[in-house]
């Protein structure tokens, strides 16, 4: 009998997945529970399909990427310290649970509803039975190793850790190659094979690189620093995680005295995060969220209808860059904005405001370091390039409507002439 899957991958091509083997028989089992089918209802970069047309992939698909190159990782490294096999059903199974806890939009919710992926990754490998029965007949302390990968952040010198989370681990190699893929936005193609053939073990028995992978550890930190730039961090983003956040707090401060359509669990989403239950947390996707976008939009209150309407049908606010200006030329942009909705019956305080955006560079938790057989030193120090890709910066967008594109940057060309 076959007892092999075969996902047809954009990425990494054929991912098989054979049940012969424990491991993989236990990611088999894994892939069919409702709480991972449940990550094909969750956008892979949120909201991001708004501007690249193509950004349609799920967290579904990226997670059978991310155990794929857990994968490829492990066979290398077993081949140079055997015993490295004991660990396999825990980076197995943290490389494909690792975004179980997504809510709609992926990283969106982690703004609009104060939600915590990671904590939720845990919680349920620890408490939902499915996903825990299944790793428990692998391991009985399966899912406590697994989840301590997920939220603990003092796992020092633990090399699936350093697999799962850090600067270059495998969520990172399969998704920079995956969204620029999929946003046809190809700067460049990480070189996952060099790096993959570049990995030992630091003497503290850690994850490290050899020398010859320096280069293409520049070359993917290069990459992430222009995806964050160009996708990650586009004022299309921030203007509709704008519109969202806005669309929350108006049923917030409105749910008592309007007549707001919303089903229980969504409910308990925006007014009781912290008490959420489980099947309420899987009770939510982006086919929930949007259904109840489409209701207010058109059953609901104004300007709930309008924002609404703006997203599902992408007639979006506008948004320019001020980051130039000085703090009190920023705060007289936002004056002269705000006076433009007011004057044309626009809620200043829901269609018009300042929005920070920072851009984090490569940040060093000294988890991946350089041994070249003799010494060992981190990333930063070894490359100029990798210490410059270190540096963060900040930016500020002014939002408004669309309406008065031109007289907004009219006066924002007065103020940095001026």
């Amino acid at each position: 009998m076959n007892r092999k899957r075969i996902f047809h991958d954009p990425i990494h091509k054929e991912i098989i997945i054979d049940s012969n083997k424990p491991e993989e028989s236990m990611i088999m089992q894994l892939i069919d529970t409702l709480s991972f089918q449940r990550l094909r209802r969750i956008k892979q970069l949120g909201a991001a399909s708004l501007l690249f047309h193509g950004a349609e992939s799920s967290r579904f698909t990226h997670s059978i990427g991310v155990f794929c190159v857990a994968r490829k990782i492990y066979r290398r490294l077993i081949e140079i310290k055997p015993e490295f096999s004991q660990f396999k059903f825990i980076l197995f199974g943290a490389a494909l649970l690792h975004d179980l806890g997504h809510g709609p939009l992926s990283h969106t919710s982690e703004v609009i509803f104060s939600h915590n992926h990671e904590h939720w990754s845990k919680k349920l490998v620890k408490n939902y039975s499915p996903i825990n029965s299944i790793l428990k007949n692998f391991g009985s302390d399966l899912p406590n190793q697994i989840s301590d990968i997920f939220t603990n952040q003092n796992l020092f010198s633990n090399p699936i850790k350093t697999l799962i989370s850090s600067e270059i681990d495998c969520d990172r190699l399969d998704y920079l190659l995956r969204d620029s893929y999929n946003t046809g936005t190809k700067y460049g193609l990480v070189d996952l094979e060099r790096i993959i053939s570049a990995l030992t073990f630091s003497p503290d028995g850690n994850i490290a690189i050899k020398p010859k992978g320096v280069i293409a550890i520049e070359h993917f930190l290069v990459l992430r620093n222009i995806m964050y730039r160009t996708i990650y961090n586009h004022r299309v983003n921030e203007i509709s995680t704008w519109i969202l956040e806005k669309i929350i707090c108006l049923i917030k401060n409105n749910i008592r005295e309007k007549n707001i359509w919303i089903d229980e669990s969504i409910y308990k989403w925006i007014f009781t995060p912290k008490n959420l239950e489980i099947n309420d947390f899987l009770a939510n996707d982006d086919v929930v969220f949007y259904y109840h976008l489409m209701k207010w939009k058109e059953e609901s209150f104004e300007p709930l209808e309008t924002l609404c309407k703006m997203f599902i049908d992408r007639s979006l606010l506008k948004a320019s860059n001020i980051s130039f200006l000085s703090k009190l030329k920023r705060i007289e942009i936002l004056a002269f904005a705000r006076e433009k909705c007011k004057l044309n019956n626009f809620d200043t305080e829901i269609f018009c405001g300042i929005k920070e955006r920072s851009f984090k560079g490569f940040e060093s938790n000294n988890s991946l370091k350089i041994w070249d057989g003799k010494y060992q030193n981190s990333l930063e120090n070894h490359s100029e390039l990798i210490k410059t890709l270190m540096t963060s910066n900040n930016s500020s967008l002014i939002i408004y409507p669309g309406e008065f594109r031109r007289d907004i940057e009219d006066q924002i060309a007065i103020l940095r002439d001026n």
